[in-house]
């Protein structure tokens, strides 16, 4: 369990000490995985000093107790079957951790196909009727991160009654 920072005598809250962040980095991660820079910004957040946080996480670092790798396996892992890799790829950019080519990206890229197919069955599972049906279907899948290609590929086109 970790202390809230001490109040001094003037009101103001003391900087948080080297273990009292490590106690609290250790509880935040105990309930998630984090991105280093996640951390750190909570950890600093919490009253600590910015040196002193980057220690913190360089050494749960080198422990082997906070990884960017983790983090982004375990973030693709829940997101995937709802988003594309787009959308992950920029949730991972925004949380500090670099989207590279790395195979966890690749295969992401190479399902997003498959993944988007199965949301749509799932979400509309029968051709739009009209021209405006079949744009709010691509646009629900382009809310969630698909790219262009995979979302023309995967949503029908509007079925012709009878029209030659």
């Amino acid at each position: 369990m970790f202390r809230a920072p001490r109040k001094s005598t003037a009101g103001e809250t003391d900087p948080a000490t080297p273990a009292d962040l490590r106690r609290r980095a250790i509880a935040h991660l105990a309930r998630r995985e984090y991105s280093r820079a996640e951390l750190a910004a909570r950890l600093a957040r919490n009253g600590g000093d910015a040196a002193e946080v980057a220690d913190v996480v360089a050494v749960l670092a080198e422990q082997g107790l906070l990884s960017d790798q983790r983090f982004a396996e375990s973030l693709v892992r829940t997101r995937a079957q709802r988003y594309g890799s787009t959308r992950i790829a920029g949730e991972l950019r925004s949380r500090g951790v670099a989207a590279d080519d790395s195979g966890l990206m690749v295969s992401l890229r190479e399902s997003d196909a498959e993944r988007a197919s199965a949301l749509w069955q799932r979400k509309y599972g029968t051709p739009a009727g009209d021209i405006a049906g079949r744009a709010k279907q691509m646009r629900f899948l382009e809310a969630r991160g698909f790219p262009p290609d995979v979302i023309r590929k995967v949503v029908p086109p509007v079925a012709t009654r009878g029209r030659p």
